[in-house]
């Protein structure tokens, strides 16, 4: 993996005078005992450059080879969550020494950089097709469907902001400046829960969820918030309503209930939260409550709903109407997936029916 040492200026130019009497490459390389593809690269860069010797480049020459390279991003390709260390210790072990920084600096210049991995549901094969029935079932619904569907979910809300995603300019010794760090509370505390819904029209009632919540106090929480919302915001009597498959809301006695209420609910893929645009709506409703910095529970409850008020409808709107292209991303996304299976299975028959050649 390391670089080989270069050859001379005359060995260099006397390869370029061999070529010019009409020596082909493998011809050159045996007289000369170079390779073939040193003597090609010699040659090519003469017919570029009109010149053997290097060209002026600034700084210190790059300690990783092409090959180096090459075998970094073959690596981070195949395994995107590998460190810089990782790739420090793979290039040791190949004969090249380099640092981290260096690790860093190559993979910026191919293009890449470190960022924060998403986490998303861990999809089954039964949910990936759940998926893409939901989606194509659905995908060439006009957007007034859309409309008449009211979103629904849980979410936990932070007291003291999304601590997730926090950072702060500090300096190097002050890491515990009363400014700085984000303070937690003991035993559990610090966040509320909240059940919430929107649709189109605009947003509905947010609900704060205390203690454990089972099938009865769901209903209930639909019954005092769902309803209401959906009378406010106008929705009718053809409105659909959209929860997902936790245990909570697929018992028969909530299913009993919804019958009961005459509410007609939307079939829902599990494993499925990104296809919620109520997520996007209560990431919006996170920042606008951390800007406000509450500092109690009954504040932040409070605020929350202060804030849900103000979300404009036009924001609701938009995200309702931009759902079609959630549905064309799985359905795409379940075809490449359709095809790739499609494709490995044609090439494990192709390599039986060789192995059946060659026994006979």
């Amino acid at each position: 993996m390391a670089k080989t040492k270069e050859l001379s200026k005359d060995v260099r130019d006397k390869i370029v005078d061999l070529h010019k009497a009409g020596m082909g490459y493998k011809t050159i390389a045996k007289q000369l005992g170079e390779k073939v593809t040193t003597v090609g690269a010699i040659i090519r860069k003469w017919k570029k450059h009109k010149r053997t010797v290097n060209l002026p480049r600034p700084g210190a020459p790059c300690k990783t080879s092409p090959r180096g390279v090459a075998m970094i991003m073959r690596t981070v390709r195949n395994q995107p969550r590998t460190t810089r260390e990782d790739l420090v210790n793979d290039l040791k072990a190949a004969g090249t020494i380099v640092t981290k920084k260096t690790i860093g600096n190559t993979l910026c210049r191919e293009g890449l950089k470190s960022c924060s991995a998403g986490k998303v549901p861990l999809l089954k094969k039964a949910h990936r097709h759940s998926r893409l029935k939901f989606a194509n079932e659905h995908l060439n619904d006009s957007e007034d469907n859309w409309v008449k569907v009211s979103w629904s979910n849980e979410t936990k809300m932070e007291l003291f902001g999304i601590n997730s995603t926090r950072r702060v300019w500090r300096r190097r010794n002050a890491a515990y400046d009363p400014k700085n760090p984000i303070p937690t509370i003991k035993h559990g505390g610090g966040n509320i829960m909240l059940w919430g819904c929107f649709s189109a029209k605009g947003t509905g009632q947010l609900h704060r969820i205390k203690g454990t919540m089972d099938e009865a106090m769901y209903c209930q929480i639909l019954g005092e918030n769902l309803l209401p919302s959906a009378r406010a915001l106008e929705m009718g009597r053809e409105w659909v309503f959209q929860h997902d498959n936790d245990p909570k809301h697929t018992p028969k006695a909530t299913k009993e209930w919804l019958k009961k209420k005459h509410i007609k609910v939307l079939e829902w893929p599990s494993q499925s939260p990104d296809l919620n645009p109520i997520e996007n709506l209560w990431r919006k409703l996170k920042v606008r409550v951390a800007k406000r910095q509450p500092r109690k529970l009954n504040d932040l409850e409070k605020i929350c709903k202060e804030e849900c008020d103000k979300i404009p409808p036009e924001m609701c709107a938009n995200l309702v109407a931009k759902y079609k292209k959630r549905l064309t991303s799985d359905c795409q996304q379940g075809f490449c997936h359709q095809l790739l299976r499609h494709v490995l299975q044609r090439g494990q028959i192709l390599i039986s029916l060789i192995k059946m050649q060659i026994n006979l």
